[in-house]
């Protein structure tokens, strides 16, 4: 019995009429209507949902090139956002421009808002030329400022680069890393894990063998060794996806090990027993019976995985261990605040860091209200 209520479904329907389409409701239906009442897992997945959509059209929502630099405008601190002008006239969304001096002691450029001058912002504005996908030719971005007019809402770097912009860009190779390194390690996990736990006997030792054996080889220590083993020659992106690809290669065993676990607790069921006594084949009672069984615990060990990826992919990179310039991704962009000089001088180059755990914590609250909507009979 479902503990879903009347008053999660849709309010048009009469009352009279609620619990008769409740009980007559499809598994998926009954899924989205579970869903839907954990708000904040909704809520993640749009987050996470816009996140993919920006990064994976960073040429157009980023409002500059991630590598297109300015040396009179280097640690700008964040422009402002501002709808009203100093006189209290509604001008829409705009900031102010800076003027640029220098601390006469420690000649560090100094900026401060020009309240006279207004640079408005502008949505669907032509601007430096990019090649989508490296497939489609392009000039238009998201939003900008027209003219020679720069906006940098979350300043610069000590380049003069947009950190708004190598923020989104930056956002692409993180998050599509995770996934990618998650696919790979997901199919060799369930696969393993559902061949162990079900056959059990000799297969079963072999496959537990060797993730004991995969799970003792130190992480840190292995990435070091394929980074000074890799030829420096090589792009520094296809290094580090053949090195997520060989990781994911060894990830796979937490996986395993939970699949196996689920395997060895339902393999003796009715439902299994009732399919094998039918004749039904080895191959379809695992993946068409006992894999859809435990759909809240895949669901579960997923939407970890995908944060633990993202969170490699940081820590490495910030270690240089992982990706290198001119790559930019999260990691990369972290290891300019890994100085006492630029957290006091220059907080906001931490804007990554904020990225980051606001990702990893979507993820965690998607992955607890898909857990939940996986299994809409439970109490």
């Amino acid at each position: 019995m479902t503990d879903l209520t009347l008053n999660d479904m849709d309010d048009a329907t009469p009352n009279a009429g609620r619990a008769e389409k409740l009980y007559q409701a499809s598994p998926r239906q009954l899924m989205w209507w579970r869903f839907k009442r954990h708000k904040v897992a909704l809520v993640s997945g749009i987050i996470l949902l816009l996140a993919y959509l920006v990064t994976g059209l960073a040429e157009v929502t980023a409002p500059y090139d991630a590598f297109e630099g300015n040396a009179r405008a280097t640690l700008l601190p964040p422009q402002a956002l501002h709808l009203f002008d100093s006189e209290g006239t509604f001008r829409g969304p705009f900031v102010y421009a800076t003027t640029r001096t220098r601390d006469p002691v420690t000649l560090r450029p100094m900026y401060k808002p020009d309240t006279s001058k207004v640079v408005p912002i502008r949505f669907f504005v032509t601007g430096s030329k990019y090649r989508l996908w490296g497939m489609i030719d392009g000039n238009l971005h998201l939003f900008g400022a027209t003219g020679t007019d720069k906006i940098n809402l979350l300043g610069t770097d000590t380049l003069g680069r947009d950190v708004l912009s190598r923020l989104i860009y930056g956002g692409r190779i993180s998050l599509s890393v995770g996934l990618i390194g998650v696919a790979v390690s997901f199919v060799l996990g369930l696969t393993l894990g559902s061949v162990s736990g079900y056959f059990g006997g000799m297969t079963d030792n072999i496959v537990q063998r060797s993730m004991e054996f995969l799970r003792c080889i130190p992480t840190i220590p292995l990435w070091m060794g394929l980074a000074a083993a890799l030829p420096i020659t090589w792009d520094p992106l296809f290094v580090y996806f053949l090195v997520t690809i060989l990781l994911s290669l060894i990830g796979w065993t937490y996986v395993a090990r939970t699949v196996r676990g689920r395997f060895l607790s339902v393999k003796n069921e009715d439902f299994v027993l009732a399919a094998r006594f039918c004749g039904t084949s080895e191959t379809k009672i695992i993946t068409r019976h006992m894999l859809p069984s435990m759909t809240s615990y895949i669901i579960a060990a997923l939407t970890l995985s995908v944060p633990d990826m993202i969170l490699g992919e940081t820590a490495l990179s910030f270690l240089g261990l992982g990706l290198r310039p001119p790559v930019v991704s999260w990691g990369v962009l972290l290891q300019e605040a890994q100085n006492l000089r630029t957290i006091s001088q220059a907080p906001w180059l931490l804007a990554p860091g904020a990225a980051i755990v606001i990702v990893v914590l979507a993820f965690n609250f998607l992955g607890d209200g898909l857990r939940d909507a996986a299994d809409p009979y439970s109490k």
